[in-house]
């Protein structure tokens, strides 16, 4: 299903892609399995506690094998993104009409934080008629159940693992904790019956017969 497609990574905020999806994005870069982009929409830098953060989103990005070019970080100001709605839309459409994705994760539906939502409900605004799948981050997400499964390595586990540790201005969070994040894998892992998965669910789906251009 992502062999050779186009696949866009929406996240409101530095470290909430690598939550959501950090396993599934080093299986695919260091695989070599399809174009992507990792899009972060705030640099979060209204808080001058977090001045680190877009170093160490970088960080995390490389260990997962992210070039800089596939690595785009905007600068809407965190916790304000309501107010912002219609220039996310078109930032977003801007990204569709540029990269044409064939496959856009972004965060659940069941994300309370009110940057996610703004995320999620302007994505599928942005992406119509694309397969849109919603990724989990835990710290905000309540009622998220994983209904699509995409299994990942020991070695992408480790990856994911590595990468968060990155973040060393969230070292104390709870959500950051490597035994969490293994834990969460092996987790969906045991869902689809193998050792390791990363979670998703889904948005929207379109699938087709006989065309291979879109999934």
């Amino acid at each position: 299903m992502f062999l050779g497609r186009r696949i866009v990574f929406l996240g409101a905020h530095p470290d909430d892609i690598e939550i959501g999806a950090g396993a599934l994005i080093a299986h695919i870069a260091h695989n070599k399995l399809a174009e992507f982009l990792c899009v972060t929409l705030s640099d979060n830098q209204k808080n001058p506690e977090l001045q680190n953060l877009p170093f160490e989103h970088r960080n995390s990005m490389d260990v997962l094998g992210v070039p800089k070019e596939s690595d785009i970080v905007g600068e809407f100001v965190t916790r304000r993104f309501p107010e912002a709605r219609q220039e996310i839309l078109e930032y977003m459409l801007n990204i569709n009409r540029t990269f044409q994705p064939d496959l856009v994760f972004v965060h659940t539906k069941a994300d309370l934080h009110q940057d996610h939502q703004t995320v999620t409900e302007e994505a599928l605004r942005a992406f119509r008629g694309i397969t849109v799948l919603g990724f989990d981050v835990i710290r905000s997400s309540y009622g998220f159940f994983p209904n699509f499964l995409t299994t990942v390595t020991e070695k992408d586990v480790q990856m994911k693992i590595k990468a968060l540790a990155q973040y060393k201005t969230y070292a104390d969070r709870y959500y950051f904790n490597a035994e969490i994040t293994r834990s969460t894998l092996i987790r969906n892992g045991a869902i689809a019956e193998r050792p390791f998965a990363e979670g998703f669910d889904t948005l929207r789906v379109v699938g087709s017969f006989g065309d291979s251009s879109k999934c």
